[in-house]
C-alpha cells in the first residue's frame, strides 16, 4: 500500500475540509475582515452609519412630535388661532413620514442600502420637516403679545433645533437642511429687526446653528471611532475563537498521537522484550560454554557481541520507555525515606569495575553525615548511575572522577559527578540535555550511545522538585550537578555549612 502523504502544511492545524466544525468561526473571521477592510468614510461605514441614523429616528419617533403637540397645545391656550393647529398637523406628518422612512432603511440589510439614494431620500424629509418649522417661524399671531411670540418661536426653534442635533448626529448635513430655511424665515418674517429683541434672537438662532453643527459633527466623530474600535475589538474576538478551535484541534491530534505512541512503546516493548532475553540468554551461554566448548574463537567473539549489542538494544528500550513515561507524567514515584550517602555509595561500587577497566579512579567526597532524603530510591539510583557511567564514557584513560554528596546553600542536598575529560562546547550543552541529543565529542566516540540519559535525569528531578546543572569547560572536563530541595529533606537541617559546599545551590 502506497504512503499517504498530508496535503496541508503542519502549521494549519485545523482541518480544512471538516467545515462543518470550523464554520461559525471561519464566517465570523471573514464578516470582521470585510468590515476591517472598509475605512471610516467607506461604503460599509457609511451604511453603517445611515443604519445607525434610522435606528436613532425609529427610537425616538415620538420625541419632536411630542414636542410640536405640547407647543401647539399651549399656543392655544394663550389665545392662538386654528393656524397653529395646522402648523402642527404638517409637523406631525412630516416627522412620521421621516419615521417611517426610517424604520424602512433600518430593517432593510446592509448590502441592500445604496448610500447615496439613502442619504439623499433622508436629507429631503428632514427639509421637508424643516418647512413646517419655517412656517411656524413666519407666522404672526395679532391676538397674541409681538415680544412674547417672538420669544416663544426662538426657544422652540433652539429646542428643536438641539434635539435634531443629538438624534441626527449620525447623519452629516442633516441639521442644516433641516434649520437653515427656518432661520431664515424667522429672521425675515418672523421678528421685527427694528427691535433689539429681535436683532438678539435672530442673532442667537444664527450662531446656534452652526454651534449645533459642530457639536453634531464630533457627535458624528465619535460614532465613527466607536464604529472602528467594535471592528477591532470583532476582530480580536474572531480571532481568539480562531485560535481557540486550532488550539483544540491541535490538543485532539496530539492526544490522539499521544495514544498512539503509548500503544506503539507498549507493543514494542513487549515485541521486542520476548527474543532480546532468548538472544541474551543463548548469547550468554554459548559465550560462557556452558554446553561445551565451542572450537572457533570467532564464535565465542562473535557470541560476546551479541550479547552486548543485545543488551544495548535492551538497555535503550527500558530508556526510551522510562522517558516516555516520565514525559506523559505517567511516572508514579515511590516515596520513602533514604540514605542519600548510602545510594550514591553503593552506585559508586557497582560502577567500580567499569571504571577499573579504563583505569579510572572514582573519588568520593561525602558529607560526614547527612539527613535522610524523601524520594523515589531506584529513581536516586538511576540519576547517579547515569551520571556516573555518562563520566566514566567520556573520561580519558588514568582520569579521575570525583563523585560529592553534601548540603545546598537553601538546605537541600546535592549530588555531584566531576570528569576531567574533554568537556562539552557551550553551544552544544542544550543539545546534549535533549532527548537523543549527542554532543560533537559523543559522536565521534567509540562508547555507545543513545542521548536518553541526561534527560531521564532532568525527568526524574524534575518529579522530585529538583534541579539539574550541567557545568563544562573544554579541555578541563564536566561537572554534572543533581540537587533536591530543601522540601525533600525530612529529619533536619544543619546548624552550619562547610564553606566548601555553602557555595552550591
Amino acid at each position: 500500500m502506497p504512503l499517504q502523504r498530508s496535503d496541508t502544511a503542519d502549521k494549519i492545524i485545523v482541518d480544512r475540509r471538516k467545515r462543518h466544525r470550523n464554520s461559525d468561526v471561519a464566517r465570523a473571521v471573514r464578516k470582521t475582515r470585510d468590515r476591517l477592510s472598509q475605512q471610516p468614510g467607506g461604503l460599509a461605514f457609511d451604511r453603517e452609519l445611515l443604519k445607525q441614523h434610522a435606528g436613532s429616528i425609529v427610537a425616538n419617533s415620538a420625541t419632536i412630535p411630542l414636542l410640536v403637540a405640547v407647543l401647539a397645545a399651549t399656543a392655544v391656550a394663550f389665545g392662538a388661532g386654528a393656524e397653529i393647529l395646522v402648523w402642527a398637523i404638517a409637523a406631525i406628518t412630516g416627522y412620521v413620514g421621516l419615521a417611517i422612512l426610517a424604520r424602512r432603511v433600518d430593517s432593510a440589510p446592509p448590502a441592500e442600502i445604496s448610500p447615496v439614494s439613502a442619504r439623499r431620500n433622508f436629507l429631503a424629509g428632514h427639509f421637508i420637516t424643516g418647512l413646517a418649522w419655517a412656517y411656524l417661524a413666519a407666522m404672526t399671531c395679532p391676538a397674541c403679545e409681538p415680544g412674547q411670540l417672538t420669544i416663544v418661536k426662538g426657544v422652540s426653534l433652539l429646542v428643536a433645533m438641539a434635539a435634531t442635533a443629538i438624534l441626527a448626529s449620525s447623519l452629516h448635513g442633516a441639521l442644516v437642511a433641516t434649520f437653515a430655511l427656518p432661520v431664515a424665515a424667522y429672521a425675515a418674517f418672523g421678528v421685527e429687526l427694528s427691535e433689539p429683541l429681535g436683532i438678539m434672537m435672530v442673532a442667537l438662532l444664527v450662531a446656534a446653528l452652526p454651534f449645533f453643527a459642530y457639536v453634531a459633527r464630533i457627535m458624528n466623530r465619535s460614532a465613527l471611532m466607536l464604529m472602528s474600535f467594535r471592528s477591532e475589538m470583532d476582530a480580536l474576538v474572531a480571532e481568539l475563537e480562531t485560535a481557540k478551535s486550532m488550539s483544540d484541534e491541535a490538543r485532539r491530534r496530539a492526544e490522539d498521537a499521544n495514544l498512539a505512541k503509548s500503544r506503539f512503546l507498549a507493543t514494542m516493548s513487549h515485541e521486542l522484550r520476548t527474543p532480546l532475553n532468548a538472544i541474551l540468554g543463548f548469547s550468554e551461554v554459548m559465550a560462557g560454554e556452558v554446553l561445551g566448548p565451542i572450537n572457533s574463537p570467532t564464535y565465542r567473539e562473535y557470541a560476546r557481541d551479541i550479547h552486548d549489542s543485545g543488551q544495548h538494544l535492551l538497555d535503550l528500550i527500558n530508556e526510551i520507555l522510562d522517558l516516555s513515561r516520565i514525559e506523559a507524567g505517567r511516572y508514579r514515584l515511590n516515596e520513602e525515606p533514604l540514605a542519600l550517602l548510602s545510594v550514591v555509595e553503593d552506585c559508586c561500587h557497582m560502577m567500580e569495575l567499569k571504571a577499573r577497566n579504563k583505569d579510572l579512579r572514582i573519588v568520593q567526597d561525602f558529607e560526614a553525615s547527612l539527613p535522610r532524603l524523601l524520594g523515589d530510591e531506584r529513581a536516586v539510583r538511576q540519576i547517579t548511575l547515569n551520571l556516573l557511567s555518562n563520566a566514566i564514557k567520556f573520561s580519558p584513560t588514568g582520569g579521575e572522577i570525583r563523585v560529592l554528596v553534601g548540603w545546598t546553600a537553601g538546605g537541600g542536598q546535592y549530588i555531584s559527578v566531576k570528569d576531567n575529560g574533554p568537556g562539552i562546547p557551550p553551544e552544544e550543552i542544550p543539545i546534549v540535555l535533549s532527548a537523543f541529543g549527542q554532543g560533537s565529542i559523543a559522536i565521534k566516540s567509540a562508547e555507545q550511545g543513545t542521548g536518553l540519559g541526561l534527560p531521564i535525569v532532568q525527568g526524574l528531578l524534575a518529579l522530585h522538585g529538583g534541579e539539574f546543572d550541567l557545568k563544562s569547560k573544554l579541555r578541563e572536563g564536566t561537572e554534572a550537578v543533581a540537587i533536591f530541595p530543601p522540601a525533600r529533606v525530612i529529619d533536619g537541617l544543619p546548624t552550619s555549612l562547610p564553606r566548601s559546599l555553602a557555595a552550591r545551590s
